[in-house]
C-alpha cells in the first residue's frame, strides 16, 4: 500500500485490525511494524507527519502509533488534527518524558503515551488494551443511554451534548459510557483504569484526571463546577444522572 509516496510497508493480519505507525526512525518503525504483525495487526509504515494525517484520513485505521518529532507536521499537530475521527485510537510514541509532555499528549485527545526506549511487547498489549476501550464503548444492544442532556448511541457510538453532536475519544467514551451505566455510583480511578481503560497495560489515576479533564471541557455547561461528571473528593468520580 501506498501513501504520499511514503508508506514504505503493508501487511495483512489476522486480527482484521489496522494499525498506522508514523514514526521516521526505520529501525523503530520496522521494529514495531514486526511485534504488531505478529499479533496479527495489518501494519503500515509513514515517516512523515503530513504524509502520516493524509494516510489516516484516507486509509481508515483503527489505531495510530504516532512519534512526536517528526518531519513535516509534527506528532502534536498530527494528533490533533486526528481528534476528528474519533474512531480512530492515538498512542502517542516519543522520548519525551516529563508528565508535562504526557499531560499534553492527553490533552491533545491522545488515548495513551509510551515512552522512548520500549518494550516492543508492552507496546503491542498497549494497542490491543486501547483497541479495546473502543468497543467497550460500544457495548451490545442498541440502546440510547441519556442523562443530564447527554445522549450515547450504543449503535453509532455517536455522542450529543443538549441537542449537539460531540466527539469524543475511544477512551473518553468509555469512560462517560461507565460513569452513565451506573449513575450515582462512585467509580475510583483505580475503578476506572479496570473497567474503562482495561487492565492489560496500565493506565493510572492521573491519565483518568486527565481524561476527565477533556471530558468535562466537551460536555459541562461550566466546567470549573461540573453538574454531570462531579468529583467525589478522596473517591473519584460519579455520573449523578440528573435531568
Amino acid at each position: 500500500m501506498t501513501v504520499g509516496g511514503t508508506l514504505v510497508s503493508s501487511a495483512s493480519g489476522a486480527a482484521g485490525r489496522r494499525v498506522l505507525v508514523v514514526e521516521d526512525d526505520r529501525k523503530t518503525a520496522e521494529t514495531v511494524r514486526l511485534y504488531l504483525e505478529h499479533a496479527g495487526f495489518a501494519v503500515s509504515l509513514v515517516a512523515d507527519g503530513g504524509k502520516g494525517l493524509a494516510a489516516a484520513r484516507a486509509e481508515g485505521f483503527d489505531l495510530v502509533v504516532l512519534d512526536i518529532m517528526l518531519p513535516g507536521l509534527d506528532g502534536l499537530q498530527v494528533c490533533r488534527a486526528l481528534r476528528s475521527q474519533p474512531d480512530t485510537a492515538v498512542i502517542m510514541l516519543t522520548a519525551r518524558t516529563t508528565d508535562g509532555d504526557r499531560i499534553l499528549g492527553l490533552d491533545l485527545g491522545a488515548d495513551d503515551y509510551f515512552t522512548k526506549p520500549f518494550s516492543p511487547r508492552e507496546l503491542v498489549a498497549l494497542v490491543k488494551a486501547v483497541l479495546r476501550r473502543g468497543r467497550q464503548g460500544q457495548p451490545a444492544g442498541g440502546r440510547r443511554i441519556e442523562a443530564g442532556g447527554v445522549v450515547i448511541d450504543e449503535v453509532t457510538r455517536e455522542v450529543h451534548v443538549r441537542g449537539e453532536p460531540v466527539t469524543l475519544t475511544p477512551s473518553e467514551l468509555a469512560i462517560l459510557h461507565t460513569l452513565m451505566r451506573h449513575p450515582g455510583r462512585v467509580f475510583t480511578r483505580e475503578e476506572l483504569v479496570e473497567v474503562a481503560l482495561t487492565d492489560d497495560y496500565g493506565g493510572t489515576g492521573r491519565t483518568i484526571d486527565t481524561h476527565v479533564t477533556n471530558l468535562r471541557r466537551k460536555i459541562e455547561v461550566d466546567r470549573r463546577h461540573p453538574a454531570l461528571i462531579t468529583t467525589v473528593f478522596g473517591v473519584g468520580y460519579r455520573f449523578p444522572g440528573c435531568t
